[in-house]
């Protein structure tokens, strides 16, 4: 079992710019990927950008250039760091953990911009 939990959201101006992280723990293979998923209020959740266990990063086109993930090797942790940010960016935020044929959801962070 996977745990995954999301942290580092909040409110901020639009301009700004905010870190949110994704931490995994428990049975973890050393093949992985972490996706980044938010959904707005009354939209579907949409794919913002991913990592996988090479360092390799994706990040949905729109969002590129405002929208960049990293990692920290060895403690499973991704960071999802956005600047520039806007008013269409407020969502709730999730972490997506794939181990193979398994994926595990943490709850998400709000993230909210607004002045």
């Amino acid at each position: 079992q996977v745990q995954v939990v999301e942290s580092g959201g909040g409110r901020v101006q639009p301009g700004g710019s905010l870190i949110v992280s994704c931490a995994a723990s428990g049975s973890i293979s050393s093949r992985y990927e972490i996706e980044w998923f938010r959904q707005a209020p009354g939209k579907k959740r949409e794919w913002v950008g991913g990592i996988g266990s090479g360092g390799i990063t994706d990040v949905e086109n729109a969002m590129k250039g405002r929208f960049t993930i990293s990692r920290v090797i060895g403690n499973n942790t991704v960071f999802l760091k956005m600047d520039n940010l806007k008013p269409d960016d407020t969502a709730v935020y999730y972490c997506r953990f794939v181990d193979g044929p398994n994926d595990y959801w943490g709850q998400g962070t709000q993230v909210t911009v607004s002045s």
